[in-house]
C-alpha cells in the first residue's frame, strides 16, 4: 500500500512558544486557550454547522517539532524518565507516524470571518498543524472502569509561590495560567537541583523560576522583544 498524503485544515495558535513546559496531557492546564482558524477551502460555516452542540472535541495533529526518527521504545517522564516501555504503550511525540490526538474544550466558534475556534485545555506548541477535528461523545468515548496503566491517576501538583517582583507584573489570566503549567513540575524527570532556574516562554513572556520537588518559586518574568 502507497504512503498517504494528509494537509492541514488549520494551524493552532497557542501560548506555547516552546515545547518546554507544555502541559503533558491536555485538560492539565485549563486556562491555556488555543485558537485555530481553518484554512480555504475548509473555512466555511457549513463545515462547522452542529459543533455548537457539543462541548469538547479531538484534535487530530501532527508533532510537527519532533525528531523524524522513532526507535520501538520510549521513557515517559511519568516513570521518573529511566523505565523503557513499548512506543506504543505510551503517548511520546517520538512515533511511527507523528500524529498525535488531544482532547480540548471548545469555547467559541467564530464564523463572522471565515472560521475560527477557540478551546481550553490546550496542551499543543504554537503553530501545530491540525489535521482534523471530530466531536467527543461522552457516551461511547468515556469509560470509567478503563485501566490507565503507568498514568492511572493525577500526576502530584506542586505549589506554586510568586515573588513580589513577579506578582507585581501579573495579570490574572496570566498568572491562573503560570500556576497551571508549573504545579505541574515540567522539569525533566531526572532534575533534582533545587537552586537551578528554568524559563517557560507564556505568550510574550519568558517566566523564570526554580523547583525544590514540592513548591514552585517563580522569580520574574521577562518581556520578550
Amino acid at each position: 500500500m502507497s504512503g498517504f498524503n494528509f494537509q492541514p485544515i488549520g494551524y493552532l495558535a497557542t501560548p506555547f512558544a516552546d515545547k518546554f513546559g507544555i502541559p503533558r496531557q491536555p485538560n492539565l492546564a485549563p486556562h491555556a486557550q488555543g485558537v485555530l482558524k481553518l484554512l480555504s477551502p475548509y473555512n466555511r460555516a457549513e463545515a462547522v454547522r452542529g459543533l455548537e452542540a457539543f462541548s469538547h472535541v479531538w484534535l487530530t495533529f501532527v508533532f510537527h517539532q519532533s525528531a523524524s526518527d522513532w526507535k520501538p521504545t520510549v521513557r515517559p517522564p511519568r516513570l521518573g524518565g529511566n523505565t523503557r516501555i513499548g512506543v506504543f504503550a505510551s503517548r511520546s511525540p517520538f512515533r511511527p507516524n507523528p500524529i498525535g490526538l488531544s482532547l480540548v474544550e471548545l469555547i467559541k466558534i467564530d464564523t463572522d470571518s471565515g472560521v475560527a475556534l477557540t478551546f481550553k485545555g490546550i496542551d499543543l506548541v504554537d503553530g501545530t498543524p491540525i489535521l482534523d477535528i471530530k466531536p467527543y461523545i461522552p457516551y461511547a468515548e468515556s469509560i470509567p472502569t478503563a485501566r490507565g496503566g503507568f498514568a492511572g491517576s493525577p500526576p502530584p501538583e506542586l505549589a506554586v509561590i510568586f515573588s513580589p517582583e513577579a506578582e507585581s507584573r501579573l495579570k490574572p489570566e496570566l498568572r491562573a495560567l503560570i500556576e497551571d503549567v508549573l504545579k505541574q513540575d515540567p522539569r525533566p524527570a531526572y532534575a533534582n537541583d533545587a537552586e537551578r532556574i528554568y524559563g517557560v516562554r507564556l505568550y510574550q513572556y519568558d517566566v523564570k523560576w526554580r523547583c525544590d520537588g514540592q513548591t514552585t518559586y517563580v522569580i520574574a518574568l521577562e518581556k520578550v522583544a
